[in-house]
């Protein structure tokens, strides 16, 4: 009998530690992951990621209609939505959960004249180039462009770009990708990062799956 009541109620906990990592989400809620450690998130999150922080490489945005989430993001396919659980299945994992983390806004008096701008955008190609105003966005780039206040001016401010490690160094990836665009890397042009982004007083947490 004792050990039945423990079995339950190791059952019981096991379920409420389930239950209380995810988060209840409202559409313009930013998901912030941690990427799989492919050579592109790793070149992120050695250039924007900082001590005993999470190094976010992705960003994207909450859609909730009719009971079911998806998720708008400019990923290598492109600006597009896939379903929650897939953007979770893209995340690394903390735990052996996923390791994405729900954001909202503090003020959300222009949100629905935001998500209105980042469904525009639907279709635009990846922005390999990381430069503003070239028709293409990343990940960050398509939240900076959408997140607008009434005066039209973006809500998460653009800074310098930095593509270059802790140690100075510039990784492989980077020189690589940017010789095949036949393009400079644009060091210290205005841009914007998910881990920056991340940190912004403006937003708050709400929910984490790990």
């Amino acid at each position: 009998m004792i050990r039945r009541c423990i079995c339950l109620l190791c059952m019981a906990a096991a379920a409420a530690g389930c239950s209380r990592n995810i988060p209840a989400l409202e559409s313009g809620d930013l998901l912030f992951q941690a990427g799989k450690r492919s050579e592109m998130a790793g070149a992120i999150a050695a250039a924007t990621g900082a001590a005993s922080q999470i190094d976010y490489t992705h960003v994207g945005i909450a859609l909730c209609a009719n009971g079911a989430d998806s998720v708008l993001e400019a990923s290598t396919e492109g600006v597009r939505t896939v379903a929650l659980k897939d953007f979770l299945a893209e995340a690394g994992s903390i735990h052996g959960r996923p390791a994405v983390v729900a954001m909202r806004l503090r003020d959300t008096s222009g949100l629905a004249a935001s998500l209105l701008r980042a469904r525009t955008c639907l279709g635009l190609p990846y922005d390999y180039s990381f430069r503003p105003d070239n028709g293409r966005l990343y990940c960050s780039e398509l939240v900076w462009e959408s997140y607008r206040r009434a005066d039209g001016t973006p809500v998460f401010p653009a800074r310098p770009m930095n593509f270059r490690a802790a140690d100075g160094t510039m990784p492989r990836y980077w020189v690589a990708l940017f010789e095949k665009l036949g393009e400079p890397i644009p060091e210290g042009e205005p841009g914007t990062n998910p881990n920056e982004m991340a940190r912004d007083p403006q937003l708050r947490e709400v929910g984490r799956w790990f």
